[in-house]
């Protein structure tokens, strides 16, 4: 290691909180497009910047203590970043799907005087310090910056609907910061201090320790909520359907995954030494990620809003990432880096095919635009494609991060949660190719009990060329194609390895070669049932429907929309993981 690049870890975090403050003071002053270009030339600037870091700490974590404060006799009380090869790979996934937002939202806000711009790069500053802190206060204060700049970024609109998810989303985030606050107290109180390595010499020399749990209950609970775990899931369908399309992106693209990301580290370098929260994990984890992957599949296949499906198929993905932490490997945590960056440009492109329909369309509403995308092809190729590859089609980043992660599971012998990220991301994909079929195709007449489910009256700025907005769609989607499978092969064991402060053990294990398959097979099954079923004989079609809508009535029910509901499932959520813990 050298000085130089260890010097440089704070600039991914600094530089957009200085273009910041540059652009608010002179907001009034800068010409139409220079909000747009200053954006998206800071995003490139920090995705290149932690590609260098995460290139320099392929031998270890780098270090750097803000002010010159570094530990004496193992006494931690400055403030520091540390940054592996993992944290400094995902920091810079981070800012390159920036890049490409900002790119397909040029214009979209053209009499902000850069307001936009401005909260998504303090939004930027905040998640790539939350990738680099080894300071659970810090990890709390980026928490809080990332929450803040979402409400504003979801209520962007100032809209009645907007307003609304905007506040489901503070008031159940605010009360993970809470969580997560009491819980950094109770861990504080027990080991004297806040460094991820103090408190993990302090967790594995105190035995078994009911603080220890609570504080660990406390944060998980907090990092879930970000996350959108079941049962704290309830807010991000909300945010996701009335948030801006270029915000939505980024929402599923890195926030959700960036809060699991930010769990597995907590559980593997802060609590791994309890021998309670060791063995609690695995049920735990493995537990609530299958049941996120299926009912969040099962929840996106019952919608017709296009926005609300694809946060329902971002619930159900990240159910399958906390099945990889949950598998406490080498194999299941590359399988979830991976998956963090597959799944991100997915997820972004299918939220950028969301905004074309809007933009183009003026609606996202999957029944009432049937057949009315036959005039912007392209778009619905893209479509179909990340339909695809959401539910497995092999290849691409996201292929080779499901192989590792179902590989991770195969190997513990976690068949459960193996099989229900196989239904959940076929559940996903099958939502997807129903809507692409039936809104660029005219398939499927009839609507089935999707028809039933909520849709609102959104629309966003006309007058976009098609090309700038279907241009970035389509570099997210080549960039998880195209990636070389060899350079991740090669990349994950480290990255893994240096994540978790582990020596690297060679390749990663991959799942069978037959499982992905299968979930094509059955995201193309589900979806030709959507679109054809008035044509199917009465004894295959009434015994789904028959089975099918009290359970669809009552999860729709479950999403209320009511705040006091959600924070009862969160209240919920807490009690069932302390009880995990308590039988540990």
């Amino acid at each position: 290691m050298t000085h130089f690049p260890v010097a440089l870890l704070p600039l991914p975090v600094a530089i957009p909180l200085v273009v910041c403050a540059s652009m608010l003071a002179t907001a009034h002053l800068l010409p139409g497009r220079m909000p747009d270009i200053l954006a998206t030339v800071t995003a490139l600037a920090v995705a290149l910047l932690s590609g260098v870091i995460a290139s320099q700490a392929t031998e270890g974590p780098l270090v750097y203590w803000f002010g010159g404060w570094e530990p004496r006799d193992g006494v931690h009380l400055g403030i520091g970043f540390s940054v592996d090869a993992a944290s400094g790979w995902i920091a810079a996934f981070i800012g390159l799907l920036y890049a490409v937002t900002f790119v397909f939202a040029w214009g979209f806000f053209a009499r902000t005087h850069g307001h936009f711009q401005i909260l998504m790069l303090l939004f930027l500053a905040a998640m790539v310090g939350f990738c680099f802190t080894r300071d659970m206060f810090n990890l709390f204060v980026w928490f809080e910056v990332m929450s803040v700049a979402v409400f504003a970024l979801t209520a962007y609109h100032l809209e009645e609907s907007a307003l609304a998810g905007a506040i489901n989303f503070t008031v159940v985030n605010s009360l993970a910061g809470f969580l997560m606050l009491g819980g950094i107290g109770l861990i504080y109180a027990q080991s004297g201090t806040l460094d991820f390595e103090g408190i993990a010499a302090a967790v594995a020399r105190g035995g078994r320790d009911p603080v220890v749990a609570g504080a660990f209950c406390l944060v998980a609970a907090a990092l879930m909520i970000k996350g959108a775990i079941v049962p704290f899931q309830f807010w991000l369908a909300d945010a996701h359907t009335v948030a801006p399309s270029p915000v939505s992106a980024i929402f599923s693209g890195a926030m959700v995954s960036l809060g699991l990301f930010g769990l597995a580290k907590v559980s593997a370098l802060v609590f791994g030494g309890s021998d309670q929260v060791h063995r609690a994990v695995p049920i735990l984890l493995m537990g609530l990620g299958g049941a996120t992957a299926l009912l969040g599949g099962w929840m996106a296949l019952l919608q017709r809003y296009l926005k609300r499906l694809l946060a329902f198929s971002t619930i159900s993905h990240a159910g399958i990432m906390l099945t990889a932490i949950g598998a406490l490997s080498l194999d299941g945590t590359g399988g979830m880096l991976v998956y963090i960056v597959g799944h991100g440009l997915v997820k972004g492109a299918l939220f950028m095919i969301a905004g074309i329909l809007l933009a183009t369309r003026a609606s996202v509403d999957e029944i009432a635009l049937r057949g009315l995308g036959r005039g912007i092809g392209p778009a619905g190729i893209a479509m179909a494609l990340a339909g695809l590859l959401l539910c497995g089609l092999p290849i691409g980043v996201l292929d080779q991060g499901t192989r590792l992660v179902q590989g991770a599971l195969a190997r513990g012998g976690h068949g459960v949660p193996l099989a229900a990220g196989v239904i959940g991301a076929a559940l996903t994909g099958a939502a997807v190719l129903r809507a692409a079929g039936r809104i660029f195709l005219g398939l499927g007449s009839d609507p089935g009990d999707e028809a039933g489910a909520p849709s609102a009256d959104e629309r966003e700025k006309l007058n976009r060329p098609l090309w700038l907005m279907l241009g970035p769609c389509c570099v997210l989607l080549a960039a998880d194609i195209g990636l070389p499978a060899e350079l991740i092969e090669h990349g994950a064991p480290g990255a893994a390895a240096s994540f978790l402060h582990r020596a690297a053990a060679g390749g990663l294990a991959e799942g069978p070669a037959w499982l992905p398959w299968l979930s094509v097979a059955g995201a193309i099954t589900v979806a030709a049932y959507g679109l054809f079923r008035r044509s199917l004989p009465g004894f295959v079609v009434k015994p789904v429907r028959a089975t099918q809508s009290a359970p669809t009535q009552a999860l729709e029910a479950l999403h209320s929309g009511l705040t006091g509901d959600y924070v009862a499932w969160l209240a919920v959520g807490v009690a069932a993981i302390a009880g995990v813990l308590a039988m540990a």
